[in-house]
């Protein structure tokens, strides 16, 4: 089972959605580093269920323990090792899936593949553990910042209802102003209507989170196979529920353009270009514009109506799920999204200062 992520900045992370605790070890990480946990905790809270009434009801307190690698609140070089405690859960919910399968979960490929699995609230395949990812990508966006570089995202569509404006257009300070993360109160309005009607008929929504990263520096990324767009597509990609990745081409459909259209023009030798349909990305390596990609989330599959399935003898059952879930969760990705443009970027930036004196 693969459970780290990067190169050099690397997050091997582990637990379970009930087990006693999920944790991660970060490695790779300068010395030095001035590190803030308060900020890392503010990021756990973005993400920790039990935050509005749109989000699952399991309270959890997400407090993060670390267990080495810092010392008079500086990093020290040597692996972070940090936990957070499970403390709200409620297995006895999941008994009924010993022998049955979910459709549209994991639960039927681990099975198949391990030979047994962890049903209770799906084990490794939950998005418990996408808290893990906060605190990596919290320390990540931490040297990131030493650097200029700075990291925004927010809920840019759910359901049908989308905002139709260009992040240029976005006052990224009022991204958290609403429980949807959608930093356009009236786009949020509606968007927090149809949740709620949603969650009222027992189904579920699924959505898009627009992230942009600004103060990238020219030179990340590797040509041929580790190209910076095919590291972030493989890091958003990760993320339980993604389903579709886009980056760059903003308000215009790349597949029907012309060239003459969408070719940014260089207007100065520091790699700035009158537009940025590129994503801020070039032969897989950054130009110095602002990198930006759209991340699309499917409906949540744990759904409150009856469906049809099949047991481990593969006879067809009626199941009828019960326990705490999300309606939506692309609110609460927000953070996991911010997370994973920042492992990515801060794996890259440790590769080009190792490349080239």
């Amino acid at each position: 089972m693969a459970n780290t992520f990067g190169k050099i900045f690397r997050l091997t992370t582990f637990g379970e959605s009930h087990g006693k605790a999920i944790g991660g070890i970060i490695d790779g990480c300068p010395s030095g580093l001035d590190l803030n946990l308060s900020t890392i905790q503010k990021q756990l809270n973005r993400r920790r269920p039990g935050q509005s009434m749109i989000t699952s009801q399991r309270n959890e307190t997400d407090k993060l323990e670390v267990l080495s690698g810092i010392f008079n609140k500086k990093t020290t070089g040597a692996p972070i090792g940090f936990i957070i405690r499970n403390k709200n859960h409620k297995s006895q919910d999941y008994d009924y899936l010993k022998n049955t399968f979910r459709p549209s979960h994991a639960d039927f490929t681990y099975e198949k593949k391990y030979g047994l699995r962890d049903y209770r609230g799906g084990g490794r395949s939950s998005a418990r553990e996408t808290a893990c990812r906060i605190v990596g990508g919290s320390v990540a966006q931490q040297i990131l910042s030493k650097f200029g570089v700075s990291i925004f995202a927010y809920v840019s569509q759910i359901g049908d209802v989308k905002l139709d404006k260009l992040y240029s257009e976005i006052d990224f300070s009022q991204i958290d102003s609403n429980i949807v993360r959608c930093p356009d109160n009236k786009c949020a309005k509606k968007m927090i209507t149809l949740v709620n009607n949603i969650k009222k008929n027992q189904n579920t929504i699924g959505g898009e989170v627009f992230v942009v990263a600004k103060g990238v520096q020219i030179g990340l990324g590797e040509p041929i196979f580790n190209k910076l767009q095919a590291d972030l597509a493989k890091a958003m990609l990760s993320i339980n529920a993604v389903h579709a990745f886009k980056y760059g081409f903003e308000g215009v459909n790349i597949s029907s353009s012309k060239g003459s259209e969408v070719n940014d023009i260089f207007t100065n030798i520091d790699g700035k270009t009158f537009t940025n349909f590129s994503g801020g990305i070039q032969g897989g390596i950054s130009n110095g514009n602002d990198i930006y990609c759209s991340v699309a989330f499917k409906p949540v599959s744990t759904i409150m109506k009856k469906q049809e399935s099949i047991d481990k003898q593969g006879r067809k059952i009626e199941i009828n799920n019960i326990g705490r879930h999300d309606p939506c969760v692309v609110p609460r990705a927000v953070p996991i999204v911010e997370s994973m443009m920042a492992l990515t970027l801060v794996d890259h930036l440790l590769i080009k200062r190792t490349n080239r004196l």
